[in-house]
């Protein structure tokens, strides 16, 4: 059995993926990158994704989904602050990207150090759109491994695949070859924000047979917020710079999870279920990406919970499959 785990991007929202994740681990006693072959992951789900599979002391994860939660929890709001002059500046995010990078680079550094791509202790896959090439460019540890090419500092992978348009700058990042490479990348939402088809794609091309692959994919909330008829109909560029990207970001998701239902035995077949979809529609928490104020994450965990309530019966048949020992060797002739 191949264990896929995938993160959808959402900004601040990844409060939610944290809480899922948390719980996981406190339920099996195991990290996450114990109880997964592979952690695929989007923007925010990126982070999480880079930030479960850095190295520490003797083999074991530096950081627990606990801590990975208590980044969003605690310090979120760090990253999505702005001056005053910054906001009248950039006319509200309509003539410069809204926040500044360098608080999100702090933490990232705090938090990851000079961890590098191919030295994750479980392989992992992140997302992110090369603006001058014009191309998807992700970063994966088995590519890593094999060429310096397309190894980096994890760092700038959690950097390059959280750059939302309209929210920060693009990141400049290099590979670790003699002559390094650099890319102009922008967050992986824009083509892929739940990356759950990247990951199960990836799965097949590492060999794996779609009868031996399960995927538990983690949301980061839907959004509710209309947008009216009457509002958008005489909305032009300035209009829809952001709403766009929302509209985007769910299309693509949605689009994801239609697919793995068709490909994998999901919740309507009971206990031959190998893909689980963890998500929710947003009752209580704000959609927005940037919404970091207390009140906010307080919401956030609160639809977390939710979630494990509505999916309980799921969320055991998971962790069942997560638990189960591998399956032995054949003996040697």
């Amino acid at each position: 059995m191949f264990r896929i785990l995938s993160i959808d991007g959402g900004g601040i929202r990844g409060v939610i993926p944290g809480t899922l994740l948390r719980r996981i681990e406190e339920r099996t006693g195991q990290p996450i990158s114990a109880l997964f072959d592979l952690i695929v992951g989007t923007s925010t789900g990126g982070i999480l994704a880079a930030g479960l599979a850095i190295p520490g002391d003797g083999g074991a994860p530096k950081l627990s989904a606990r801590q990975m939660g208590d980044l969003y929890a605690e310090r979120g709001k760090e990253i999505f602050q702005r001056s005053f002059w910054r906001g009248i500046t950039s006319l509200r995010g309509a003539s410069d990207e809204k926040y500044s990078h360098q608080p999100l680079e702090k933490l990232l550094n705090e938090y990851v150090g000079d961890a590098r791509l191919a030295d994750t202790i479980v392989p992992i896959v992140v997302t992110s759109y090369d603006i001058e090439r014009r191309e998807p460019y992700f970063f994966k540890t088995r590519q890593a491994m094999r060429d310096p090419r397309r190894n980096h500092l994890i760092r700038q992978v959690a950097r390059a695949t959280s750059a939302a348009p309209t929210y920060f700058e693009p990141a400049l990042v290099s590979s670790f070859d003699d002559d390094p490479t650099c890319r102009v990348l922008v967050d992986g939402g824009v083509f892929a924000n739940n990356p759950a088809m990247c990951a199960y794609v990836e799965a097949c091309t590492m060999g794996h047979d779609s009868s031996d692959i399960v995927v538990v994919s983690l949301g980061t909330g839907i959004a509710t917020r209309e947008i009216p008829y009457e509002d958008a109909r005489d909305w032009g560029a300035l209009g829809w710079v952001q709403p766009i990207i929302s509209v985007m970001m769910d299309g693509v998701a949605d689009s994801a999870h239609y697919q793995l239902r068709q490909l994998l035995p999901d919740a309507l077949q009971g206990d031959a279920q190998r893909y689980f979809r963890f998500d929710k529609h947003l009752t209580l928490a704000l959609d927005d990406m940037d919404a970091a104020h207390a009140g906010n994450i307080l919401n956030l965990q609160l639809e977390a919970e939710a979630i494990l309530e509505r999916q309980a019966a799921e969320f055991e048949r998971m962790l069942d499959l997560l638990s189960a020992p591998a399956p032995a060797a054949p003996p040697s002739a």
